[in-house]
């Protein structure tokens, strides 16, 4: 007779239990939350960083643990390296989901700047800004997501946009020369480029796609130009996997290799195919980014080993291109003169 109320009880208090549970163990992770932001936050300022902000709050029971940080700015650099940051924003919600407590995301909300040296300050927001790694005490994660939804931004060269970009780097810090220390996967598509800029093919572009490979072990070095050195020397290169893009009239598909030279300049090689690429040469053209006999001639060659669809659809051709003091040429036929990578 006894048996059936002690299982009501038992019943009862199963999500009381339960919710105790949860909470002590929210408890537990929040805790190592903001025991961790607060190292974070020694370690930068060592490094020569300088971080403010207004008291944190902590929250986001019961399916997570979240630390809401209002006011942050960063700020400040490596004092060996050229290139001091600044970045705020009006909130950043650091958040660890209880499901899955060895992750970190890192939400910055609000109106948002950036700038680089003396140069003039960006302001931009967007709808949806994240950014997930692995919750792990390693100097280099071991990936790193970014998601983008609807970006706006304020440059000196006008207004830009973003309609959508998602980010996904995988980082093997201990590679060899042969192994690939860094592998990335983006997509992007609705960027507003800038009025202030160049733009031959159009004010947007529609979407870009690439997977592309880094390999050579991760450079060293007290500046950005030595870095790059032992970067090269160590075997380095950066493999293209696979690129698209749509832009203007121009389709676009592409694979290349990449490296340095002796002069830390871009070279390599790889192949194009091109659709509209009449078009493309004409608007080109028409804003002075190539001359005209250059033009011409690319016209020439592309039209001799063009491929017209049965269907009657725009011709397509796939041609080599190659990458050396900072020429880009197809067959031998120069098309574009590279500025100068000036290594800081």
């Amino acid at each position: 007779m006894w048996g059936r109320p002690k299982l009501w009880i038992m019943l009862l208090a199963l999500p009381l239990f339960l919710l105790m549970a949860d909470t002590v163990y929210w408890w537990v992770v929040q805790r190592n939350l903001e025991r961790g932001f607060a190292a974070w936050q020694a370690v930068q300022k060592t490094a020569g960083w300088s971080l403010q902000h207004r008291p944190p709050a902590p929250g986001g029971w019961p399916l997570a643990a979240t630390l809401t940080i209002p006011a942050v700015s960063i700020a400040g650099g490596s004092p060996d390296v050229r290139g001091q940051l600044a970045w705020s924003a009006e909130t950043l919600v650091l958040r660890v989901p209880l499901a899955s407590p060895g992750s970190l995301e890192a939400v910055p909300g609000g109106r948002q700047t950036v700038r680089l040296d003396d140069s003039p300050e960006i302001v931009f927001s967007a709808d949806r800004l994240q950014l997930e790694m692995p919750l792990e005490a390693e100097p280099w994660p071991s990936f790193v997501d970014v998601a983008v939804q609807s970006l706006r931004a304020e440059t000196p060269f006008g207004e830009a946009s973003l309609q959508g970009l998602r980010l996904h780097l995988a980082v093997e810090p201990k590679a060899r020369s042969d192994d690939p220390a860094l592998t990335l996967s983006l997509t992007a598509e609705g960027i507003g480029l800038p009025p202030g800029i160049p733009r031959p093919l159009g004010p947007r572009v529609a979407s870009l796609a690439m997977e592309a490979m880094l390999s050579g072990p991760l450079p060293v070095g007290r500046t950005m130009a030595e870095q790059a050195a032992a970067w090269r020397d160590g075997g380095g290169s950066l493999e293209i996997r696979h690129l698209t893009m749509i832009w203007g009239s121009l389709d676009l598909t592409a694979s290349a290799t990449l490296a340095l030279d002796d002069q830390l300049q871009p070279m390599g090689a790889g192949t194009a195919r091109l659709v509209g690429y009449a078009e493309a040469l004409d608007a080109l053209t028409a804003h002075a980014a190539i001359s005209r006999s250059a033009a011409t001639a690319t016209k020439a060659v592309l039209s001799l080993l063009a491929h017209t669809p049965d269907d009657g659809g725009r011709a397509d051709v796939e041609v080599p291109l190659t990458l050396q003091y900072r020429t880009l040429s197809m067959r031998q036929v120069p098309l574009l003169r590279l500025p100068e990578v000036l290594w800081p």
